[in-house]
C-alpha cells in the first residue's frame, strides 16, 4: 500500500490552505509516477485520519484534483488516479545538444549582438557611464503633485481604457507646439506619435524604412544600440567617416552615386558617441542629397536640451521642406531615463503607419503619465527644469574636464565638449581599454563596456565618459580612482 502517511506534509502556518497545499503535493506524485495511474486513493474519511486533518479537506481536495483532470470519480467505486494520464517525458527526450540549458524543454534563438554586460551595483563602486541624468536632480515632487492632481479628476476613468496608438491627444498637441517653437518646426498633432523613448522610435523607423539587402548609412564611430537595431533588420550597414565637423557628408554623396540607399542615421546636435555637432554646411548637403536620392534621414536628437556655449542649434527637421526627415526625441534624458516618453515626427503618412506597427509591441503607452507630462510641458514645468539642471551639469562639466586636463594631460586627450553629457576620451596607445578595465576593479571603480563605441574595428581608443552624474565631491572621487588606476596602468 502507498505510504500516505509519510508521503506528505502539511504546514498549518502557511498561508496557503490544507486542501491546496494537500493537492499541490498529490500532483507531484501523480507527475512522478509514484501514484500510476489508475491507483485508487483512499476514501475521504480514510485518508482524513492518516493524515490528521478535517474530512472536508480532503474532499476539497479531491475535488480540485477532478476539477484540475488528475483523478476521476468512478460512482459506488471511489476516486482513481486518471487512467489517460500520458507520462511525462523528462529533459533527455530532447537532443541533448540544442537544448540551452537544463532548465528548458524548448529551442528557442538567440542574438549574441543583443547581449549587453550588466553590471553588478556593488557597495562602494564607482560607475562610468556614457552620459545620463543625475535622478537625484528629478522633480519628483512636482511631476507627482500634478499625476495626482490628474488621477482624481472626476473622469479620468475615461483615460484608463484602450486609447489611441498615437499616443494621448493632448500630449502630442502640446509637444507639436512646444517643438515648433523650441525647435523651429512646422507640425501638428498628426506628425507626432509618442513612444516608449527614443529607442522604440529607432526600432519603428528601421521596421518601415529597411528590408533585408537595404543600405543604411551611419558613421564610423556610432550609437551601438542603433546599429544593432539596423542590423536586426539584415540590412547592409555603411559606414562614413566622423571628423570634428560631423558625418562627412561628401562620403555619403559618393555612395549615392554607386549604389541606392535607404536611409542615413545622424545624431547631427551632439553625434554619439564623439559629441561633435554637424556643421551648417553639411546640415544643408546632407537635405540636399536626401531630396536628390530620395532617402530618408533619422534625426535622432538625444540631448537636444543640453547645450552650455551656445543656443541649440535647429535640428535637420527645421529646414526640413520636402519630407525627408524622421524626427526622433524623448524626455528621458532630460528629466529621467525613469520616465519612458519619446516621440516619432514625420509625415502623417508614415506616423500612422508606425502606430499600426506599435500596436503589435506596445498596444498603447502610459495615459496618465503621458497626461502628467502633457501638463508638465504646458505649464513651464519642463523648461524651468532644464535651466536648473544646465548650470549643474555645466559647472560638473567644467570641473571635469579642468580635472581631467589637470591629471591626466599625458594619457587622456579630449575636446571640451558644447553640450550633452558625455566627454570623448581617447587613451594614449601605448596603453589599452582591456588591460585598464581590468585594474580600475582593484580600485572599485567600473569602465563598463568600452568595446561598443568600436564596433567599427577602427582602434581608436576612446570611450564616454560622462560627467552628469556626478556632484562635485563625487566628480573629485572619481578622478581620484582615475589616478590611482592610471598609475597601476603605468607601472608606478
Amino acid at each position: 500500500m502507498f505510504p500516505f502517511t509519510t508521503s506528505f506534509q502539511l504546514d498549518r502556518k502557511s498561508k496557503q490552505a490544507l486542501y491546496l497545499q494537500l493537492s499541490n503535493q498529490f500532483i507531484v506524485l501523480i507527475k512522478d509516477r509514484k501514484l500510476m495511474p489508475e491507483t485508487k486513493l483512499p476514501g475521504s474519511r480514510t485518508l482524513s485520519e492518516l493524515l490528521n486533518v478535517h474530512r472536508k479537506t480532503v474532499v476539497a481536495c479531491y475535488e480540485e484534483l477532478l476539477l484540475q483532470g488528475w483523478v476521476e470519480s468512478i460512482p459506488k467505486k471511489g476516486t482513481f488516479i486518471n487512467a489517460n494520464l500520458p507520462e511525462l517525458h523528462q529533459q533527455e527526450f530532447l537532443p541533448k545538444t540544442k537544448v540551452s540549458s537544463k532548465n528548458i524543454g524548448f529551442q528557442f534563438y538567440k542574438d549574441k549582438a543583443l547581449e549587453r554586460k550588466t553590471t553588478k551595483k556593488e557597495g562602494g563602486f564607482m560607475y562610468l557611464n556614457d552620459g545620463v541624468s543625475d535622478a537625484r536632480l528629478t522633480p519628483t515632487e512636482d511631476i507627482a503633485r500634478t499625476y495626482r492632481r490628474i488621477c482624481g479628476k472626476k473622469e479620468i476613468y475615461k483615460e484608463m481604457s484602450y486609447g489611441s496608438l498615437f499616443g494621448n491627444e493632448k500630449l502630442r498637441i502640446t509637444l507639436a507646439d512646444y517643438l515648433n517653437k523650441t525647435r523651429g518646426l512646422h507640425i501638428n498633432k498628426d506628425n507626432v506619435l509618442i513612444t516608449r523613448g527614443s529607442q522604440m522610435g529607432i526600432y519603428l523607423s528601421s521596421k518601415l524604412l529597411l528590408k533585408e539587402g537595404d543600405v543604411i548609412v551611419v558613421g564610423q564611430t556610432n550609437y551601438g544600440s542603433a546599429d544593432t537595431n539596423f542590423l536586426q533588420r539584415t540590412t547592409n550597414l555603411v559606414r562614413v567617416s566622423v571628423d570634428e565637423n560631423g558625418l562627412v557628408t561628401d562620403e555619403i554623396e559618393q555612395i549615392c552615386k554607386k549604389k541606392s540607399i535607404k536611409a542615413v542615421y545622424v545624431t547631427s546636435h551632439h553625434h554619439h558617441p564623439t559629441t561633435v555637432t554637424l556643421s551648417a554646411e553639411r546640415r544643408i548637403h546632407l537635405l540636399n542629397l536626401a531630396k536628390k536620392y530620395s532617402f530618408a534621414i533619422i534625426e535622432d536628437d538625444y540631448d537636444y536640451d543640453f547645450n552650455y556655449n551656445h543656443s541649440p542649434i535647429l535640428p535637420l527637421a527645421s529646414h526640413d521642406i520636402n519630407g525627408n526627415v524622421i524626427y526622433i526625441g524623448s524626455v528621458c534624458k532630460t528629466v529621467a531615463p525613469v520616465f519612458r516618453i519619446g516621440y516619432v515626427v514625420a509625415s502623417k503618412e508614415f506616423v500612422n503607419e508606425a502606430a499600426n506597427q506599435r500596436r503589435f509591441i506596445d498596444r498603447q503607452g502610459d495615459a496618465l503619465l503621458e497626461l502628467a507630462f502633457e501638463d508638465f510641458i504646458k505649464s513651464g514645468d519642463l523648461d524651468r527644469h532644464i535651466k536648473k539642471v544646465m548650470k549643474v551639469y555645466k559647472t560638473r562639466r567644467d570641473l571635469f574636464c579642468q580635472l581631467l586636463k589637470e591629471y591626466f594631460s599625458d594619457v587622456f586627450s579630449f575636446e571640451t565638449p558644447k553640450g550633452g553629457m558625455a566627454v570623448w576620451v581617447t587613451l594614449n596607445k601605448k596603453y589599452s581599454w582591456k588591460s585598464v578595465a581590468e585594474i580600475a576593479k582593484k580600485h572599485q571603480l567600473e569602465i563598463g563596456e568600452w568595446q561598443r563605441y568600436d564596433l567599427a574595428k577602427l582602434e581608436h581608443n576612446s570611450i564616454r565618459m560622462g560627467f552628469a552624474t556626478y556632484n562635485e565631491e563625487e566628480v573629485h572621487e572619481l578622478i581620484s580612482r582615475l589616478f590611482k588606476m592610471m598609475k597601476e596602468v603605468k607601472g608606478y
